[in-house]
């Protein structure tokens, strides 16, 4: 095996791709590139603070990255059919230890949240991690839902809605809203019977408003949204910091490095709020170039989907950028004020390792299924000539 292949820049073989792999592959690493710029500026002054060392954050966000983009390249060499064969293998792991993360003394807890579980050094966070491979195993679910039987249908069914019930339970209603909504679009675009689709999501809304309204914190935060003035010290304090920082950046920002707002003023500013400290650097006309970006990968995303070869393929494609592209969406949302606060992390910006590896998986499941979509045929220039021609052939020259 030649090493080389597991580096992207290195990979020889990208000038043979479809255009839509060639461009999303530029763009993910584009946007990967950038988003490593901005985590350097937002995490400098924190990463000081608490470690003693200033590049701390972003010396361990290089290491994740390096490692997420072997894994990166890896599949977008791998057969998509062979990927799909193992993915249930990978939800099954994912949803024990999201279960692992409610046991005591086992899951870590940070902001009163146990959405952590540690693996010897290494910090894991299934409920990131799983995203990709329910897109997968959705896809191939909805895409034969026609050939399945009942028991099969309602097993993973039920394995979905564990999946769902286990990241409320940590709490972490943001992560469970995306990937249920990012289920039922799947469940949509694969055709099913909207009576099946109307009361998944009347269920679903319906469990939102139960979560809500038995967790305090949660309540307190849609509250603190429709009016974060009312206690900017209190509850309303991240999203009051994190306006005055996007407005603050005004048109063209304040400059790379220079916020004022990740100087303890806004929390979070490495993970949850990274975009306000982008906008204020950036302003808004970075913010746009943020956001036709973001257009750009959706854009390819729907075309990957459009030209898919088969059902299972459409639906990876749909379900991939709905979870990229929705999640960005929801955390820009959360910092402009839009959306309640969530703990959504911004791919490839926001620091986390466990992001950045379910970011560029999915990336690359995207990559692939555009590779697949539009490969060429093999034509022979010589084709054996069938054996009553060759024989008629060779009466003639008798």
């Amino acid at each position: 095996m030649n090493l080389r292949l597991l580096i992207p820049v290195f990979d020889n073989s990208v000038s043979t791709w479809a255009l839509e792999a060639r461009l999303l592959r530029w763009l993910t690493l584009i946007w990967l590139f950038v988003g490593l710029i901005i985590l350097f500026s937002a995490s400098y002054p924190v990463a000081d603070v608490r470690q003693g060392d200033g590049l701390y954050y972003f010396k361990r966000q290089i290491v994740w990255a390096f490692f997420a983009l072997i894994g990166f390249n890896i599949i977008v060499n791998l057969p998509i059919k062979k990927i799909l064969g193992n993915s249930h293998w990978f939800v099954a792991l994912f949803l024990l230890l999201i279960f692992g993360t409610l046991i005591p003394g086992v899951g870590k807890k940070a902001f009163d949240a146990a959405r952590w579980i540690a693996i010897g050094p290494i910090p894991l966070q299934p409920s990131e991690l799983i995203k990709p491979f329910l897109v997968l195993q959705s896809a191939r679910l909805f895409g034969g839902w026609e050939r399945l039987t009942w028991r099969v249908r309602l097993t993973w069914l039920g394995i979905f809605g564990l999946v769902l019930l286990g990241i409320l339970a940590q709490p972490n209603l943001s992560t469970a809203a995306l990937c249920g909504m990012t289920i039922w679009l799947i469940a949509l675009a694969a055709g099913l019977p909207y009576k099946y689709l109307g009361g998944t999501a009347f269920g679903g809304i319906l469990l939102a408003l139960i979560s809500i309204s038995i967790k305090d914190y949660q309540r307190r935060r849609v509250m603190s949204f429709l009016n974060p003035w009312a206690d900017p010290m209190g509850d309303g304090y991240q999203l009051v910091q994190s306006l005055l920082a996007v407005g603050s950046g005004k048109t063209w920002g304040v400059g790379y490095g220079l916020s004022q707002q990740k100087l303890f003023y806004l929390p979070i500013q490495d993970t949850d709020f990274i975009f306000s400290i982008f906008a204020e650097e950036f302003g808004f006309v970075g913010s746009i170039l943020l956001l036709i970006v973001l257009c750009l990968f959706a854009t390819l995303g729907l075309i990957v989907a459009l030209k898919a070869k088969n059902t299972v393929n459409r639906l990876v494609a749909i379900g991939i950028t709905t979870v990229i592209i929705g999640q960005s969406l929801l955390h820009i949302a959360v910092a402009t004020g839009a959306l309640p606060t969530t703990g959504l992390p911004l791919p490839m910006f926001s620091y986390g390792g466990n992001s950045m590896i379910s970011s560029l998986v999915g990336a690359a499941l995207l990559i692939r299924v555009a590779r697949e979509s539009s490969e060429a045929e093999v034509v022979p220039l010589w084709k054996p000539q069938p054996e009553k021609s060759r024989q008629r052939r060779m009466f003639q020259k008798k």
